[in-house]
């Protein structure tokens, strides 16, 4: 049982001014794993007080500091990876081969990318008789959800270091221990106080309080929709910058050209990742209307391959999802889908026979899925997969793009290059050909309701500047 009462706050570990303690439950258990103090409004102000103090210092230390801080912070996660992946695949239910290179894996790599990107990055150009000066925005609000806990806040605490800007991270309350983690290797690594601040606690109050404080510019968000908008409307009477990496309901386009057993074999892997838990994951595989029945024999086999069980044991390639409430949503979806009329071909609503215990949910195919069903519109974060048919290429770009979200997406074809031309049409923010691989230096966000500003890379980097023109 991991108790943590007390909050990080200008270099040192502080008492919050609230006193109610948060339950953080085992995913396969259902059994409290930990605690976190909820904090209050009055320990962002002071988070957002101390990040203030710190940022004229901070933001003129030498970019050489910065990416020191930045590899050292990263050899201390790498230091205590099997704690962190044990730890996740507990709260969030991933199994841990996965844990250990996802969960546990990607943040210090996230780390080492820009400290080697911010020691050859222009902050100065030279045009004409201006000089163009990127700046630290100033203070970043970061507020992150429970799926991917660590790397969706390292994702912005690297950029934001990088750039010289200074942070207020609220984590999730729900999968909150690994925040803590990193706290520890943060003040063990010696990062100048005032640079990190964490207060955990629930969206409202605290993430409410980090999106309208008048010291906070900027807030970065990661999480549903309908919380970022609600972020959004609250940073924008204070005019702060904001970025939204929001929901997604991505298309796997597979084309008559494909390789449909490698195609749909890789889709529903996709989709199952983190046991449907993953904001890009292809929930629709869209399929020529003459394939359909072979890609849904197909899709029912790889799906029963993805054994249910305890994440810890390392056997199973399916975990439970990450609480109760969640369990129930995806399961309410289940239904919903069957109601609508969608063939369910295998998995369904009902707890595991082997499985007494756990928020797991059986590895779910839908066929025959029209893209107006709310299956196919609606965000469900399980393991649920919608196969939908397309009459021709025109039809299944159409469908694709026939969504409030645009966050990720998939083409597969034996034509490389009509792969890239119809990739091109889809209106989402990443489009993977045939499968490929998740790039750290490549930007990710979205279109439409899947949020604005981009992640990773320069591109993250650039969320976290000002720029301003000095002429002579």
């Amino acid at each position: 049982m991991r108790e943590h009462k007390e909050i990080y706050i200008d270099g040192e570990w502080a008492p919050s001014t609230g006193s109610t303690l948060i339950d953080v439950v085992h995913s396969t258990t259902e059994q409290p794993i930990g605690r976190v103090v909820a904090g209050t409004p009055a320990d962002v102000h002071r988070a957002a007080e101390a990040a203030r103090r710190a940022f004229d210092g901070w933001s003129q230390t030498p970019v050489a500091e910065r990416a020191r801080w930045l590899r050292a912070i990263g050899e201390g996660l790498a230091a205590r990876g099997q704690e962190l992946a044990s730890l996740i695949a507990s709260e969030v239910g991933m199994p841990l081969p996965f844990s250990k290179a996802i969960q546990a894996g990607l943040p210090p790599k996230v780390l080492a990318s820009y400290a080697n990107l911010v020691e050859r990055f222009a902050f100065e150009q030279q045009i004409g008789n201006s000089l163009i000066v990127r700046e630290p925005v100033g203070v970043v609000g970061c507020i992150t959800p429970w799926n991917f806990p660590l790397h969706q806040i390292v994702a912005k605490l690297a950029p934001a270091i990088a750039a010289g800007c200074t942070l207020v991270v609220k984590p999730s309350e729900v999968a909150p221990l690994s925040a803590f983690v990193l706290a520890e290797v943060i003040h063990e690594a010696g990062l100048p106080a005032g640079v990190f601040n964490m207060v955990s606690g629930t969206g409202v109050p605290v993430g409410e309080a980090i999106a309208t404080h008048e010291q906070i510019d900027m807030v970065s968000f990661t999480g549903s929709s309908r919380a970022g908008k609600r972020v959004a409307a609250l940073a924008a009477e204070s005019i702060k910058r904001v970025a939204l990496e929001l929901g997604g309901k991505s298309a796997s386009l597979i084309l008559d050209d494909a390789d449909l057993a490698t195609a749909v074999k890789r889709s529903v892997g996709n989709c199952y990742l983190n046991s449907g838990q993953t904001c890009s994951a292809w929930t629709r595989m869209l399929v020529p209307a003459q394939q359909h029945d072979e890609a849904a024999a197909l899709a029912k086999a790889a799906a029963q391959k993805f054994s249910l069980g305890d994440p810890l044991l390392g056997e199973a390639k399916l975990g439970p999802l990450v609480s109760a409430a969640q369990r129930d949503r995806v399961r309410d979806y289940i239904r919903i889908g069957i109601e609508e009329g969608a063939t369910l071909i295998c998995g369904g609503p009902e707890q595991p026979e082997e499985l007494e215990a756990g928020f797991f949910v059986k590895p779910t195919v839908f066929a025959n899925v029209r893209n107006d069903m709310r299956i196919a519109q609606e965000e469900i974060f399980g393991p649920v997969l919608c196969i939908i048919p397309y009459a021709d290429e025109q039809d299944g770009v159409r469908i694709a793009n026939d969504s409030i979200y645009g966050l990720g997406g998939g083409v597969w074809s034996g034509d490389s290059e009509r792969a890239a031309r119809v990739a091109r049409q889809l209106r989402t923010g990443q489009v993977d050909i045939n499968g490929g691989k998740f790039n750290l230096l490549a930007p990710f966000g979205g279109y439409k309701q899947s949020g604005y500003g981009r992640e990773f890379g320069s591109f993250g980097l650039e969320e976290m500047l000002e720029t301003k023109s000095v002429q002579q």
